[in-house]
């Protein structure tokens, strides 16, 4: 994978990350999403640990979500973690949320095209 391929996945999860912490999201949906997602495809190890915690915690809330990830991914071996930085812009729109849709959805097509041992790269 070239770097700029491997800069747009990084971002790819990223967004991910952040469309997961929605509060605009609802719990039932955020494990659907995850359910579509292999952890083992993230290039980036803090934010692969960062969705194995998203996903055992399950349908619940995103504030406790929020409130719940930093010590779980403290205790994962990321002491100077910072939720805060990792999902600025925090906040997410409506507007937003369609993007951040676009590249959940690009992550898991990656997922799937490459499932057969290809070695495709994300465009």
């Amino acid at each position: 994978m070239s770097d700029s391929n491997a800069s747009q996945r990084i971002a790819a999860e990223r967004d991910l990350l952040r469309l997961l912490c929605s509060v605009l999201v609802k719990p039932v949906t955020r494990v659907e999403l995850c359910r579509l997602v292999d952890p083992s495809k993230f290039i980036d190890p803090l934010q692969r640990v960062l969705f194995e915690e998203i996903r055992a915690l399950g349908p619940i809330d995103a504030k406790s979500l929020l409130q719940l990830l930093p010590a779980r991914v403290t205790n994962r071996g990321f002491p100077d973690f910072d939720l805060d930085d990792l999902l600025t812009p925090k906040l997410v729109s409506e507007g937003d949320i369609e993007k951040l849709f676009q590249s959940a959805l690009r992550l898991i097509d990656v997922d799937e095209d490459n499932s057969d041992g290809s070695t495709e790269t994300v465009h």
